[in-house]
């Protein structure tokens, strides 16, 4: 028993050495642009340019792949599939690419779309990775990708709408910003459509205290498909989160602290408005919610009373000393015509 506790404990060293030991190799790669937005025409063949950037110690070669993509969930994640069939076999480029460590490449590629090609849009990665695709599968984890996003033109169907508008797990009162909305967008038409526009919000009085990009990412909503985009109203910086095991005290003060720093009060409305796809169709919602920080407000509350009281105190100690001197001022006035009065009676 002891010697198999033994090789156990050499078994973890080693694996434990060799972990710090042996360096992580990563398919440090970096691409430009990220996202390729392109738009073309049946039958006509369009062309553009990737950036690499080896950002590796030593040179190393990569090889191109294709695949298309299609909407995951509702978080805007591509899913992708390895095929040669719509978008991924329109593309050309390097089959592969030998770059200097530091180094920067220029590669061009072009897109040949058939003449037969449906109108609308058509979705794809370009994938870089330091395997030749013959001897991997497609793995997202091992590639790095620029995603494409065509257009083929003709006659596009478009539509869409707001399916929710609303705050994080639709909490109407809150204790101080930021606040969380959120909403969901379904995208009925054959090309992606781009929310651009904002949320505007106003206070009780009508009076817009805040305008928010409804779109920051500039992300877009894939044919038939739900995006579910996020904004923040507020700075994030000043959270003071409450931690379960504090005490009242210090929790009350991070509520202080929180509500100074990101303060807001009263009812607001929130206004979500904003166009997509090529004839600017407009859509909006709107939603309200309370902003009530109870915490800032109990301790302004605390000093007023303070303030009050010990106002109070004093005024009452001025009306004693002033009542005290008019006594003694009248004291003295009768004692001085007392005087006066005897100095003038007759003498014997």
């Amino acid at each position: 028993m002891k010697i198999e506790k033994a090789i156990l404990f050499i078994s973890f060293i080693t694996a434990t050495l060799l972990l710090f030991l042996i360096p992580a190799q990563t398919n440090a790669l970096t691409l430009s642009p990220p996202r390729i937005e392109l738009e073309g025409d049946p039958g006509t063949t369009i062309t553009g340019k990737i950036k690499l950037i080896n950002e590796q110690k030593e040179d190393k070669t990569f090889y191109s792949s294709f695949g298309n993509f299609e909407a995951k969930g509702e978080t805007g994640t591509p899913s992708f599939v390895e095929n040669g069939e719509d978008l991924a076999g329109w593309i050309s480029t390097e089959t592969k690419v030998s770059i200097k460590q530091g180094e920067e490449v220029i590669v061009p590629f072009s897109i040949s779309i058939p003449k037969n090609a449906e109108p609308g849009g058509h979705f794809a990665g370009i994938f870089w990775g330091t395997i030749p695709p013959q001897n991997a599968q497609l793995s997202i984890g091992a590639k790095v990708t620029s995603l494409v996003l065509l257009r083929v033109s003709g006659d596009i169907k478009e539509g869409g709408g707001i399916l929710e508008f609303d705050t994080k797990n639709k909490q109407k009162l809150f204790t101080s910003l930021p606040v969380e909305f959120y909403y969901r967008f379904q995208n009925t038409g054959d090309d992606r459509a781009k929310p651009i526009g904002e949320i505007k919000m106003k206070n009780i009085l009508g009076f817009t205290s805040k305008k928010l990009d409804a779109n920051i990412s500039e992300g877009n909503v894939l044919p038939h498909s739900t995006r579910r985009f996020s904004v923040i109203w507020g700075d994030e910086e000043h959270l003071y989160p409450n931690e379960v095991d504090d005490g009242f005290i210090q929790k009350y003060w991070n509520g202080v602290k929180r509500e100074w720093h990101n303060f807001a009060l009263g009812r607001y409305s929130a206004k979500l408005n904003f166009i997509y796809g090529s004839q600017n169709t407009s859509v909006f919602a709107k939603t309200t919610l309370w902003v009530l920080p109870w915490h800032l407000l109990l301790l302004i509350l605390i000093i007023l009373l303070i303030v009050i009281l010990l106002g109070r105190r004093e005024v009452l100690k001025y009306n004693e000393w002033v009542v005290k001197n008019a006594m003694k001022h009248i004291k003295n006035a009768h004692e001085t015509i007392k005087k006066i009065g005897n100095s003038n009676k007759p003498r014997i």
